[in-house]
């Protein structure tokens, strides 16, 4: 192709920081999919290609200066991508390499750790989105898994839902062929509303001192191998409808919200939990599930280190949230892009900690941050000591890297299981991305699946390892069972 058959677009403040952050090896997502009916691959790749026109930064190509480490969207006119098939023999190899719970486990894994923005390419640039079909035989039965794989920093948890919803209809359909083709858009920073960036010289001093001394008195998960490679492996948190329903329940007094009526649907609270809708005369719990989740893990954490009640720790928390309808003019899911930030909060802990005070001591921290636009007043502090902590590693503990003990979302995505899902033959899916470079020692996203709970926990190995990170969120999750009893 020519220069004249690309449209090119500078990239914004925290694309640029994903484009550091990535080839080390957090921030590569991967959104899978295991299939029980016979897939058409030549469908699926129009599909892909349709996908790509709706949304145009995913059929870009991020290209770095020749002269400097500034990258640049170079987006095509026509998506060129090619879908990656493995027979079943070739998907068989790659499975015995690898240990984890399942095959479709294991392919999630490989995937999160096939990195082609390592070393870009300097003339044509790397294309920000893969995709590959796994063939697996199954105990006699042949499934197929459908992984996608793209950089963040052209989509963020929110697109990703978004493109897979677009993605699965188009397939339904026959390949999306018609699709109107979408406009690009600029990056979060060019839609912050007007001073909300805004911080005195020397505020913003004392804050970045804070953050960078106050990581040395933090407490972090144990580091079972801080010397070895690593790389991004996943463990699954799978709660009942029942469990799922008590939780939600407390966090939100759902039953006060349908007028004390004892036969909730699951749909109504996946719903209610989504718009997060609160009705005049009633008195919410003041927390959302990123509070509890956030709480059952860090006291499960400090379980496993076996300290006397009374020994105070201080540990970290990173909630993320999506700014789009906060921009101006605001953005909506449909907006494929990265649009989160994050408000970084610490935490004592002294032990004997009971989940619903410390789940509301965690929330309101956050709430607060937000109030003051910390969302949008420390997002050029954050991305600043993300690439430092690239640089030196030495600067952190063990020189892990980590930048907190878990990341977690303001909002669960909620999803119900439709008739696209049905379909297709869609058995199970995963969407998360990968950890092992700069970021924290676990990194949740939550889903609230048919009104179960289902969360896939992504952390860095073996800086960590399986069997601590699985014996962590059993313990987190009987936390979260026995406070809802």
């Amino acid at each position: 192709m020519s220069v004249s058959d690309f449209q090119s677009r500078p990239l914004c403040g925290s694309e640029s920081t994903w484009c550091k952050v990535v080839p080390g090896g957090t921030g590569t997502s991967v959104l899978g999919l295991l299939v029980e009916k016979q897939l058409d691959f030549s469908l699926i790749e129009t599909a892909l290609h349709s996908l790509q026109l709706r949304h145009p930064l995913l059929r870009s190509k991020l290209k770095p200066n020749a002269d400097s480490n500034v990258f640049s969207f170079l987006i095509p006119k026509a998506p060129t991508l090619k879908l990656h098939p493995f027979d079943s023999q070739s998907t068989a190899e790659i499975v015995r390499q690898h240990s984890g719970p399942s095959s479709f486990h294991i392919l999630l894994e490989h995937e999160l750790n096939c990195n082609p923005w390592v070393n870009p390419d300097p003339s044509s640039g790397t294309d920000v989105l893969h995709a590959s079909i796994y063939t697996l035989e199954d105990g006699g039965a042949t499934k197929w898994s459908l992984i996608i794989r793209v950089h963040s920093a052209v989509c963020d948890r929110t697109a990703a839902v978004e493109a897979m919803k677009d993605l699965t209809a188009m397939m339904k359909e026959g390949g999306g062929a018609g699709v109107e083709e979408g406009e690009v858009i600029w990056g979060l920073e060019e839609y912050v509303p007007d001073g909300k960036t805004n911080k005195p010289f020397w505020a913003r001093g004392v804050d970045m001192l804070g953050y960078s001394f106050n990581s040395f008195r933090l407490a972090n998960l144990d580091f079972a191998d801080p010397g070895s490679p690593r790389s991004s492996r996943v463990v699954r948190l799978l709660m009942d409808l029942k469990h799922t329903t008590k939780l939600l329940e407390i966090i939100a007094y759902l039953k006060l919200i349908l007028n004390g009526s004892q036969q909730i649907k699951s749909k109504e609270i996946v719903i209610l939990t989504q718009y997060n809708i609160r009705f005049k005369g009633c008195k919410t719990r003041g927390i959302k599930l990123c509070g509890a989740l956030s709480a059952a893990v860090l006291m499960a954490a400090r379980l496993a280190k076996r300290l006397p009640d009374g020994e105070s720790e201080k540990y970290s928390v990173v909630t993320m949230t999506d700014c789009r309808k906060l921009l101006q003019p605001p953005l909506s899911s449909r907006h494929v892009g990265f649009y989160h930030s994050a408000i970084l909060s610490t935490h004592e802990m002294k032990g004997g900690e009971e989940l619903w005070d410390f789940a509301k001591r965690i929330y309101t921290s956050f709430r607060d941050a937000m109030n003051s636009n910390k969302h949008f007043s420390d997002m050029a502090d954050f991305n600043f000591l993300m690439c430092k902590a690239i640089e030196n590693p030495g600067l952190t503990p063990s020189s892990s890297l980590r930048t907190s003990s878990i990341s977690v979302f303001e909002d669960p995505i909620v999803d119900q299981n439709d008739e696209v899902h049905t379909g297709l033959g869609i058995e199970d899916y995963v969407g998360c991305a990968s950890v092992h470079g700069v970021g924290p020692s676990i990194a949740m996203f939550d889903t609230i699946r048919d009104g179960k709970l289902d969360c896939a926990c992504v952390y860095p190995f073996p800086l960590h390892s399986r069997e601590q990170m699985q014996a962590l969120i059993d313990k987190m999750k009987t936390i979260l069972t026995d406070a809802v009893k």
